[in-house]
């Protein structure tokens, strides 16, 4: 035990043993022994601090006080778990209006297609002996009235 280290621990502790590390209490009540005269100052010092720190005095709370405490704190009733069918059923409804979309989406979009092929597309009476479509090989003709033929006799 150095003086440092018994300083220390009076400073930190205070002046009565019972209250220092188990560690170091055997340690620095020998060495206070030995060196009876630097120990007997740093205690009396350590003594007046722990009286002042003694008469302070916090009073218990009014009976008033605490009944507002308790009446003024939450129920100690637990929330409601919520059910796991609930949440199921709300993410499987949701599931069902993204399809429901999509399905519109799908359906809207033949439509238009529908009719804007419809829109284009020769009439029936049209034919191959139509002069207005004399010009063209059916026979190598696509669905859009393009030519399939690619210039190769294969």
């Amino acid at each position: 035990m150095t003086p440092e280290r018994f300083h220390t621990l009076v400073d930190a502790w205070g002046a009565d043993p019972r209250r220092w590390p188990e560690q170091e209490r055997a340690d620095a009540l020998a060495w206070a022994r030995a060196h009876r005269d630097e120990a007997d100052a740093a205690l009396a010092a350590a003594l007046e601090l722990d009286a002042w720190l003694a008469r302070d005095f916090i009073e218990p709370p009014s009976r008033t006080l605490v009944e507002r405490i308790v009446t003024s704190a939450p129920s100690l009733t637990p929330p409601l778990p919520r059910r796991k069918d609930a949440s199921r059923r709300r993410f499987w409804w949701s599931g069902v209006g993204l399809a429901g979309v999509g399905l519109a989406g799908a359906l809207a979009g033949a439509f238009a297609m529908s009719f804007a092929l419809l829109a284009g597309a020769p009439g029936a009476t049209h034919t191959a002996s139509d002069p207005a479509y004399s010009g063209y090989d059916t026979a190598h003709q696509s669905s859009f009235l393009g030519s399939l033929d690619d210039g190769s006799d294969e």
